[in-house]
């Protein structure tokens, strides 16, 4: 089975970033699971969240070309990251009189919300982690999935150092607008 590693990237928000990193993934073969983007709290930067398929070395060989690209500012491999990570779906299913109770259950069961209803059909909307996602999925088929969209995964590390720590004083935010990122000092002139 094919490990799935969650990476994060800053990059600066440019015309152009996304079509440079995608087009890295392409020259290399590596297999994007899932791909997610937008901007930060800092709007000079954007947050590029890719999910990849492959093995360790796979991993480690998509950090290091991540990292030579010019319009990076960071990236941070999350595979072996205590992580809160969330995906969305709207998944458009066949809904009949007898079959609509069930599937307004199975919604609550997934803390899923139904976001339309209509006499052929209902939309569900799931959030949470692909696993609890997929399941969802999996249970509604039976039913009759007419349509289905789904984002990629965003991911934040649950780790966030304390004003204690001594990496924290070391990458201590000097200009403002540097955010939660603690971006150094090299990082930040990136963004000038």
């Amino acid at each position: 089975m094919e490990t799935l590693n969650p990476i994060a990237v800053l990059v600066r928000n440019e015309r152009g970033v996304l079509a440079r990193v995608a087009g890295l993934f392409a020259r290399r073969g590596f297999n994007i699971v899932s791909l997610a983007v937008g901007e930060t709290e800092n709007p000079r930067v954007s947050r590029i969240s890719v999910v990849v398929g492959g093995d360790e070395p796979t991993r480690q060989q998509v950090v290091k070309q991540l990292e030579r690209l010019v319009s990076v500012i960071r990236v941070q491999d999350l595979s072996h990251t205590p992580r809160v990570e969330r995906g969305l779906a709207l998944v458009k299913v066949r809904a009949t009189p007898e079959n609509r109770d069930q599937i307004i259950q199975l919604a609550n069961v997934f803390r899923a919300r139904i976001c339309h209803i209509d006499h052929l059909s209902m939309i569900v909307e799931v959030a949470g982690d692909r696993e609890k996602v997929s399941a969802l999925i999996d249970l509604l088929k039976p039913h009759g999935i007419l349509e289905m969209a789904r984002t990629g995964q965003i991911v934040l590390s649950r780790h966030t150092l304390l004003e204690d720590e001594p990496e924290l004083a070391a990458r201590r935010p000097s200009s403002p607008g540097a955010g939660i990122y603690n971006l150094t000092p090299k990082e930040q002139g990136e963004l000038s």
